[in-house]
């Protein structure tokens, strides 16, 4: 199928209130009556035929639209899928934000909620550690390897090995820092590692002089759920990291028995 979005938003670039309220319109008249053929669309949001079907060729190119074998148009579950990823963000992050907040009292130090996203985790909660303490440079909505991260380590050791091997694969293996795990074989030992001592370490692996706790966490919602304990090294010496280890495995322990 020939693509016209480019044409269609340029026709419309003028007016881009416009141009959302044509697209979304119709998004929302299929969610609402189902398969409609394309003179009934451009009737219910007052289109000219041509302009409707463009907007109809773009939604179904960006993957919200599809074409019936009857010619008529509805939507696809995308959406849908959208709405799941976005509502079980919301409500783990909800769920955990106060184990969250009292693990960053008990320890003083800063706490981060993340969920995976392909071969990357995302920041979706933080907690910064009380103020006198230097500040973690992450922001919610970025995002880190989970190659080279205690949360990605966390969430890796809950995997199948074929789904450990097929991330490696796919991922941007390179030395972020020179802890920088970058062999295969060092990876799978790292992760034997975790389920070892149910908790992973990044020790300074994607952030020189920054050392983290982790493990994985999920409530049922579905994704791959992980938190952790981040200082820098000088306060995380291997003392220090054997006893954040306990507070942080009690709190997986806690949000496992009460969510």
């Amino acid at each position: 199928m020939e693509h016209d979005g480019t044409k269609f938003c340029e026709e419309e670039s003028k007016n881009p209130i416009q141009v959302a309220d044509r697209l979304f319109g119709i998004l929302e008249l299929l969610a609402d009556q189902g398969s409609l053929p394309l003179m009934d669309i451009a009737r219910a949001e007052g289109l000219n035929k041509a302009t409707a079907h463009r907007v109809l060729h773009s939604l179904m190119y960006m993957g919200y639209a599809r074409q019936n074998a009857d010619g008529t148009y509805a939507l696809t579950l995308k959406l849908a899928a959208l709405a799941d990823q976005v509502i079980g963000r919301e409500d783990m992050t909800a769920a955990i934000h106060p184990y969250l907040q009292k693990l960053m009292e008990e320890t003083g130090e800063t706490v981060h909620l993340v969920r995976r996203d392909g071969t990357d985790a995302v920041y979706i909660d933080k907690v910064e550690a009380e103020t006198g303490r230097v500040r973690m440079d992450s922001q919610i909505g970025g995002r880190i390897p989970l190659y080279c991260s205690g949360v990605g380590k966390a969430i890796c050791a809950e995997m199948k090995a074929a789904e450990v091997a097929a991330l490696w694969q796919e991922s941007d293996i390179r030395r972020i820092t020179p802890y920088t795990i970058t062999d295969y074989d060092d990876f799978l030992y790292a992760l034997e590692e975790v389920r070892k001592k149910g908790y992973a370490l990044d020790n300074e692996e994607n952030e020189t002089g920054v050392r983290c706790i982790a493990s994985s966490v999920s409530i049922g919602r579905g994704g791959q759920y992980a938190f952790s304990i981040s200082a820098p090294v000088s306060r995380m010496d291997n003392d220090r990291i054997r006893a954040l280890a306990e507070c942080v495995m009690r709190t997986r322990e806690a949000i496992r028995q009460d969510l």
